[in-house]
Order: C-alpha cells, then sequence, then structure tokens
C-alpha cells in the first residue's frame, strides 16, 4: 500500500517528492527529533502517485491542462471561473478503488478502534516548502474531521484546493510548472487545542532578519485563526543564546487583543467541523500562554533549526487536556533568510503628518496612494495599480491583485498570517492589525503608509515626501575610532544591528517609559489611591501583567534586553531617564505627581530627581529593571549611565545609591559612565571621574547651557551650534581628562549626526568613540574615511 499511503514515521526529507514538504518534514521530525524533544503527532500521508492515479481517471489530467494552458492569470474573473470548474470536475471524480481502500485501512489503524477520533486533513504540496517560496496558505487544512466518510471528503477538498485561484496564481507568479506539482493529504491526530492555545513562530525576526531570536505568536483555540490573520494574537521574541544558557530569555511580550477563537463546531454537519467564537474580555486581558511555555516552544524550535540548518516557520498547538505543546508543521524561512546581508535598503519619511490609523508594520517600506476600501474578494477587480488596498481580513485568496497595491492595510490580523508573508514575499508595505482602517479610511483618499518607524505601522493623512537609500556594507573602511549608535526604539533595534557599529552608546530609558509604558512610575506605585478614572485608564495599560509595579518594571526590561540582545556581545549604554518635569507630566497620571516648572530645561532633572526623597522609590524601579537584565538574563554588556549631575556631592551620592541596589561599580564587570553635559562637568572633569568610569558628552544641553540659550527657542535657533569655540574647548578640556585617567570618553549628542566635520574634529582630539543617530551612520563613516585618506 505504501505507492498509496505512508505513515508519517517512515518518512524523510527526502520522500518530498512522494508526500510534498510538510508531510516529508513531519515524517523528518518524527524519526529524528523525538529524542531530542520535539513532540509532533501522528499520522499518515496519501502519495503523490496516487494523486496522479486519481488524475488519470476519466481524462481528468487532460481537461485541466487544458483549461490552464489557455489561462491568462490577470484576468480576475477568468481565473474564478477556471478554478471553480477544475475544483468541480475533481469533487465530482471518485476515488481509484486501491486508493480508496488504502485510505480506509490506514484511517482504521490510525483510530485504534476510537471512532470519535478526531483529525487534522492538511494539504503539501510537492513544490511547496522548498527554500525558494513559502506556499503560505495556498492549499486548504480542515480540522476536527471525524469518521472515514469526512475524511474521504476532506482528501477530495484537499486535493482540488491545489487549483484554489490563489495557488494557480502563485504557482505562475514563481515560475513552477502546474504539470509538475503534485499534492498529499497528512491525515495526522488532533490536537486539542480548542481548550488551549496555538500558533505560529519563526526561528528569526520575521522583519528585519535578526536570526538570534525566535519570534512567537500564540492565541486561544485551534491554529487557523492565527494562520489565516483572522485574530491579532500574542507575540512574543525569546533570546536565543540567553535561552541556552538556561537564563530567562524572553525579551519582548506584545498583548493581542485575541477577540475570537476557533473551535470544534458545537454540532458538527456536513463541512461544519468547527466555528468560531468570541473570547471572554479577562482571558483577552491575559496572555495566552505562560512564559515557560513561550521558552519551551523557543527551546524545541532551535532543536528544529538546528537539525534543518536554516531559519525555520513553524505551526504548533497547545494540547488543552493533557497540557503539552505539540509541533504540527515545520517549513523553510522563504523571505528574510534570502535577503542579502550586505545592501542595507532604507526608507525614510522627510515630513510627517496626521496620523489616521495604526497597526504592526510588515516589512520597513513606505507606500503611498490612493486608498481603496475592498469588502470582498467579488470587488478586487476595483485595486488598480499603485492603490493602497484596505479591507477586513487580507487572506492569500487575494494574492492575485495584492502585488498591485502600493501598500496593504487590514483591521485584523498578525505578523505572520498567510497575508503578512505573502505581502513580505511580494516586497510590500502592510499594516496588520489596524482594528478600524476600514472605517477612518475612505475611498479616494491620498494616505501614506508607513512601516519604517518600527513594530507599529502608521497610515499618514496625505501622500508625504519619503526617500529610499540604499548602501553596500561589504567591506567598511577602517577608522580610528568606533562608531556606535544612538537607538532609543527597542522596536527598531534587530533593524538596526545590521548597520556596521560597535554598539549602543546612547539607549534612552525615557524613551521605553514613553512608548511602552505611557504611565508615570508614581502613579503605579500608588495605584490603589489613584483617581477613578485614571485608575481604569491604567488598569487597560498594565492587562497581562501581575501587577501595576511589575507592569513598569517589565516593560522596562523587555525594552533594554531587547537592546541589550540584539547588539550582543557589543556594549549598550543605557541613559537612566530624564524626563524634564513638564514630559512626566504627559505622562498618565502625571500631573498628580509632577511640580509646575517656568524653566524644566533647568529643572527637576537627571541625578537631581534619582537622589530626591519624592523620587527615589521610582528610581528604584530602574534600578530592579537593569539588575535584572544584567543579573538575572546574564546580559552584561548592558551599562549604567547618569544624566545631568549638577555637582560632585550629586555624583557621589547617586553612585552610593546605584550600588544600594545592587548596581555597584565594577561588580560583575559593569562600568557606570556620566553624562558629560554641563559646563561644570568638563571644568571639574577630574573630580566627576573619581565616581565614574567615563564620560558620554551630551553635546546638545553642553551646547545650550555653554551659550546661555534654550534650545527649544525658535528665535535664537541659529545660534545653536555644537562647533562653537567655547564648545570645542570644553569638549577638548574632558577629552584630554578621561585620556589622563585612561576612562571612557564618547559623544552621544546630536551634534556629529548633524555635522560631519565635528565627527572629524572628535576624532582628530583622540575620542573613543562617536554615537550617531542610525540614519546617519554609514554616510558619517565613509566622509570619516574619505577625511582620512586625504
Amino acid at each position: 500500500m505504501e505507492d498509496y499511503i505512508i505513515w508519517f514515521d517512515h518518512l524523510g526529507m527526502s520522500d518530498v517528492d512522494r508526500v510534498g514538504g510538510k508531510n516529508a518534514s513531519l515524517g523528518e521530525m518524527i524519526s529524528n527529533l523525538a529524542n531530542a524533544g520535539v513532540t509532533v503527532p501522528g499520522g499518515f500521508a496519501t502519495t503523490a502517485h496516487a494523486y496522479r492515479e486519481f488524475l488519470a481517471k476519466d481524462g481528468l489530467k487532460e481537461r485541466i491542462d487544458n483549461v490552464l494552458d489557455a489561462l491568462d492569470i490577470n484576468d480576475v474573473n477568468e481565473l474564478a471561473r477556471v478554478g471553480a470548474q477544475i475544483r468541480e470536475w475533481i469533487i465530482d471524480t471518485p476515488f481509484p478503488d486501491v486508493l480508496e481502500k488504502a485510505l480506509e485501512e490506514a484511517f482504521s489503524a490510525l483510530q485504534d478502534g476510537n471512532d470519535r477520533m478526531a483529525v487534522a486533513v492538511r494539504s503539501s504540496a510537492t513544490a511547496e516548502d522548498l527554500p525558494d517560496a513559502s506556499f503560505a496558505g495556498q492549499q486548504e487544512t480542515f480540522l476536527n474531521v471525524v469518521g472515514l466518510q469526512q475524511v474521504r471528503t476532506s482528501v477530495k477538498e484537499v486535493f482540488a484546493s491545489l487549483f484554489n485561484d490563489r495557488a494557480i496564481s502563485y504557482r505562475v507568479h514563481h515560475g513552477f510548472d502546474h504539470k509538475m506539482v503534485a499534492l498529499s493529504a497528512g491525515i495526522q491526530k488532533m490536537v486539542r487545542s480548542e481548550t488551549a492555545a496555538s500558533g505560529v513562530m519563526f526561528t528569526l525576526d520575521t522583519e528585519s532578519g535578526f536570526r538570534d531570536v525566535v519570534f512567537v505568536t500564540a492565541s486561544y483555540g485551534l491554529g487557523e485563526t492565527v494562520v489565516q490573520g483572522a485574530v491579532n494574537p500574542d507575540e512574543f521574541y525569546v533570546h536565543k543564546p540567553t535561552l541556552e544558557a538556561g537564563r530567562p530569555a524572553v525579551l519582548r511580550r506584545n498583548l493581542g487583543s485575541k477577540a475570537i477563537k476557533m473551535v470544534y463546531h458545537s454540532s458538527p454537519g456536513e463541512g461544519q467541523f468547527v466555528e468560531t467564537v468570541k473570547v471572554g474580555q479577562d482571558e483577552r486581558n491575559r496572555f495566552c500562554i505562560t512564559d515557560a511555555e513561550v521558552e519551551d516552544l523557543a527551546r524545541q524550535a532551535m532543536i528544529i533549526e538546528k537539525h534543518y540548518q536554516r531559519p525555520m516557520d513553524i505551526e504548533w498547538a497547545k494540547d488543552g487536556d493533557d497540557g503539552k505543546i505539540y509541533i504540527v508543521q515545520a517549513r523553510p524561512e522563504t523571505v528574510k533568510s534570502r535577503a542579502s546581508a550586505n545592501v542595507m535598503e532604507r526608507y525614510l519619511l522627510n515630513e510627517t503628518g496626521n496620523v489616521l490609523v495604526e497597526g504592526r508594520s510588515i516589512g520597513h517600506k513606505i507606500g503611498s496612494g490612493p486608498v481603496k476600501v475592498i469588502t470582498s474578494i467579488k470587488e478586487m477587480d476595483r485595486v488598480q495599480a499603485g492603490d493602497v488596498l484596505v479591507t477586513d481580513m487580507t487572506d492569500p485568496d487575494w494574492e492575485p491583485v495584492m502585488k498591485r497595491a502600493s501598500a496593504i492595510v487590514t483591521d485584523r490580523g498578525g505578523r505572520t498570517c498567510h497575508a503578512a508573508i505573502i505581502a513580505r514575499e511580494l516586497g510590500i508595505p502592510a499594516v496588520v492589525g489596524c482594528g478600524d482602517a476600514t472605517e477612518v479610511l475612505k475611498d479616494g483618499q491620498e494616505v501614506t503608509v508607513s512601516c519604517a518607524e518600527g513594530d507599529t505601522g502608521l497610515i499618514y493623512e496625505g501622500a508625504l515626501d519619503f526617500e529610499l537609500r540604499e548602501n553596500t556594507v561589504d567591506s567598511m573602511p577602517d577608522i580610528p575610532f568606533k562608531i556606535m549608535m544612538n537607538v532609543g526604539n527597542p522596536d527598531r533595534a534587530f533593524d538596526f544591528q545590521g548597520l556596521p557599529n560597535e554598539g549602543v552608546g546612547l539607549a534612552r530609558l525615557e524613551f521605553i517609559i514613553n512608548r511602552m509604558i505611557g504611565v508615570h512610575p508614581k502613579a503605579l506605585l500608588n495605584f490603589d489611591g489613584l483617581p477613578r478614572d485614571i485608575r481604569q485608564t491604567v488598569e487597560k495599560r498594565i492587562s497581562g501583567y501581575s501587577s501595576p509595579v511589575d507592569f513598569y518594571v517589565d516593560k522596562l526590561v523587555e525594552g533594554i534586553s531587547t537592546l541589550a540582545a540584539a547588539f550582543a556581545p557589543k556594549k549598550v549604554i543605557v541613559r537612566l531617564s530624564d524626563f524634564k518635569s513638564n514630559e512626566y507630566a504627559n505622562l498618565i497620571g502625571g500631573t498628580l505627581y509632577e511640580p509646575d516648572e517656568e524653566n524644566p530645561m533647568l529643572g527637576f532633572r537627571g541625578a537631581s530627581r534619582y537622589i530626591s526623597e519624592t523620587f527615589r522609590d521610582c528610581f528604584e524601579l530602574e534600578c530592579r529593571a537593569l539588575k535584572k537584565v544584567r543579573n538575572e538574563m546574564g546580559l552584561t554588556n548592558v551599562e549604567v549611565m547618569v544624566p545631568f549631575v549638577r555637582t560632585v556631592g550629586e555624583a557621589e551620592q547617586v553612585v552610593s545609591l546605584l550600588a544600594e541596589n545592587g548596581l555597584k561599580r565594577g561588580e560583575n564587570g559593569l562600568r557606570v559612565i556620566m553624562m558629560c553635559e554641563l559646563p561644570a562637568n568638563a571644568i571639574l572633569a577630574e573630580q566627576f571621574l573619581e565616581h565614574f568610569d567615563g564620560f558620554s558628552i551630551g553635546s546638545n544641553d553642553l551646547t545650550q547651557l555653554t551659550l546661555g540659550l534654550d534650545r527649544d527657542s525658535g528665535i535664537i535657533a541659529h545660534l545653536f551650534d555644537e562647533r562653537n569655540d567655547a564648545v570645542k574647548a570644553l569638549l577638548a578640556s574632558a577629552i584630554q581628562a578621561c585620556k589622563k585617567a585612561d576612562k571612557y570618553i564618547g559623544i552621544c549628542g546630536q551634534g556629529p549626526s548633524d555635522h560631519p566635520d565635528l565627527a572629524k574634529w572628535l576624532m582628530d582630539q583622540g575620542i573613543d568613540s562617536v554615537s550617531l543617530n542610525p540614519d546617519s551612520v554609514l554616510d558619517t563613516w565613509f566622509f570619516l574615511a574619505d577625511e582620512k585618506i586625504d
């Protein structure tokens, strides 16, 4: 019977031509990875030979070949008509007797006396899941299939799905001959994830291609809602080296809305195996899997990746009965793993505008054009070249017209749904999971869709000016000091680490607080005493975390550890929070705790806050986060920087307070750096350096305080120049003091990013490192190399 049916445990990757990529991969894992800790449900597959024997009946193959040879796939209506005709022919054609008998015997053996056993019937094409094409979602999957008759029907539907409109179009676009592709149906024991959770994971970051993380998505119920993009799932990043070291390794958590879940149908009838139901608010406000389960998933993913020796795209499910996690599919990742690491492609907005909608960004590109709101697949022919396609949920059925769009925007979907995978393959920017894009955006409205600003994709009003910059970084010329980067946004960390760099010279903690937390730390420390309206707002923010304070600390940990992991083992210098009182007041609950200052720029900020009785408990939360990243997660490349230190006495007190909170200079290799940004810091450099391991010059504040001007004032903005002789004199003094004390000296202010000639002057002064904004790294690097040669 092996000509028609093969059990998974008799299959391996050498059998792709017999049972397709998915089924061969399931057999490979069952045969080779079970003892390594990868759990895969058992089952069997129909063969490509069985499929071809089936097509040989009643001249079916000749009829299919004839209509496909005459088909123009760019004619959407004709594509739909021909696809429907072929599928009807397949459904109406009976199986050969030998296949019928083989299917019956194998399914009876799989049931082993359990007549109510449910199975999944999945498609596996002989050309799919190869390293050069994903074929994501091109054929059908049927879940909770019970009984031989339902299995027969589902296998027939799987065969027919090889001729879905999307599958026909996809093969043509990727150069696969229809005649050379065959289909295998996998019949696999169901995992009872309807009462637990399931999802998709990748062994790299899907947006940047960063290889040191596992990206996990998860939602309640059966996994098709995640795969289809019908739900916005929870998302997690796990750092591979930290996990291998046996330390806590979850870098990021993003709570998805998880509004619906797919479960077994309450009264299954013909074709009604599953149904979609709403998820209760309490469940939606919790992560659907624990950190321990996320790490278990990541371990299995890493075992699979190591075995296949390439990045992988993996579907998983947790069984609600036995509590175990199972792998139900694994295939090669086909987009980022093939991208050239030597060509840096960067999209940059040259202006900003009114943000209409936001969601999860797919890719890092920007697109613009008129909106086309499409409510049904029947309207696809309305989408013209250059339009921005806006719909509730873009699934692979839309692939024939997706390539026409300049960008795609959806109400639903996560970053691992089929639509996102196809958008990446086509190189089209997409923003998914927006919630209300189809309501807010109007037909014909000009918009700009930006995926170039991090995990959050933004849809701006109007056609904004943007540009594409490309640089080849095969061999960067030598320069006599280190170029580091100013990176405040953890969303871009995996992307930015691909630029030539020597680490992060400035990671602003306030960016993490503002973007990832949004609540004043005092409001979280005093949560129970908050006014009712503010408390309700905060409650929504902290969903998924065990307490208000844990939310604050854990979010800081997520932001810091993401930056640290992205650039490891290079140094990441994290600057403690330097919000001014007016900026803190803008956070949720901030006005309850912040003073009203005439000039916040010169007021309650930096070191003065940390040592004050009114803010010290907030400062201790920052210390807790840094201590966890360094000591528990083992990311000791993180260093601490203290901003705005006015006096030597303040310096002494802050360093002492850091030590009291587990961040002692020299312990576990910790360096504590001071921001040199006041004239007093440069004038008394030797005394300040007694308490710190070096300086990082903040040229913005140093310039405004040296020249006595407000850098936020437009009236005198023309006088603000870091290259002023007085500023340069203080810079030179600070550099010389650090050189004399044999301590670190770098600069992280805006000056070198804006003025490459200032970076050249600093190079001549012997500075150790210049930390630049990411968008100026390559230009400045080449400028300095040319200057050095000259």
